[in-house]
């Protein structure tokens, strides 16, 4: 027996379906948590408009109430989140095994998912000794290539918020745990274009990373390997291909 969804309003239509969407994107920019009040200042959006979608959405269960009387992101969004990022990894995997015949390491995409970074596509490459990231794997953005090339892609302020969350603990000796110095790095990679991980989430392991660009939704793209054969030369030669993997994938995703 299939379950039937609960009643939603029609008043307001489209509208109400635009908001409903603002709603949802501002809790998740907001940390995945708000309560009303909140809600209602980050959208602009009436007290009582507020209520009625979250009312909603917490029937549908794409909202969760917390005995706080806040409000935190839905189960229901579980599963829509990992079932858009299987299919975002296939559509972007002819990109990454391009990639990967270019620059001869192993390619990876990744998605901002709240606070972290989640893999979602990966082509390995050829050598026998590579890299390898499971796909849905989570990782903190301060200490990844992906992770920094996504937090290089908000607006400063925004990145900002997130490491005051998170912190920046140490998960290697080279990992960056001064958040001046993380903003310093995060501005020129902003200038250039890319952002490079110097081991600092896995010793011997160095990677560049640049963000896909494009309105639809934070995601980067970046290759991987051992420090043996990733020296200057390598990721001086590497890293424009990357940058040009990220504004491919933006500009495919922009058209699809």
């Amino acid at each position: 027996m299939t379950e039937s969804l609960p009643e939603v309003p029609r008043a307001g239509g489209v509208q109400s379906l635009a908001r409903a969407f603002e709603l949802l994107e501002t809790l998740a920019d907001a940390g995945g948590e708000a309560g009303l009040s909140e809600l209602a200042d980050r959208t602009g959006l009436a007290p009582a408009t507020i209520h009625r979608l979250v009312r909603t959405l917490v029937g549908l269960g794409y909202l969760r109430q917390l005995p706080s009387r806040r409000y935190t992101l839905g189960p229901r969004l579980v599963g829509l989140g990992e079932t858009a990022a299987r299919q975002f990894g296939r559509w972007a995997t002819p990109v990454l095994d391009e990639l990967v015949a270019a620059a001869g390491e192993t390619a990876n995409l990744a998605v901002l998912d709240g606070d972290r970074a989640v893999y979602v596509a990966q082509v390995p490459s050829r050598h026998s000794m590579r890299m390898f990231t499971e796909i849905g794997r989570r990782v903190p953005l301060h200490c990844t290539g992906v992770g920094k090339a996504l937090l290089s892609a908000l607006p400063a302020g925004e990145s900002a918020a997130i490491v005051e969350r998170t912190g920046l603990p140490a998960v290697t000796p080279t990992t960056i745990t001064d958040p001046g110095v993380l903003a310093a790095e995060l501005t020129v990679a902003r200038g250039r274009g890319y952002v490079l991980d110097e081991g600092e989430q896995e010793t011997g392991v160095r990677c560049v990373a640049a963000p896909v660009t494009g309105p639809h939704g934070s995601a980067a793209v970046s290759v991987s390997g051992p420090v043996s054969r990733m020296d200057d030369a390598t990721v001086a030669r590497i890293a424009p291909l990357v940058v040009a993997a990220g504004r491919r994938l933006g500009s495919l995703l922009a058209s699809a």
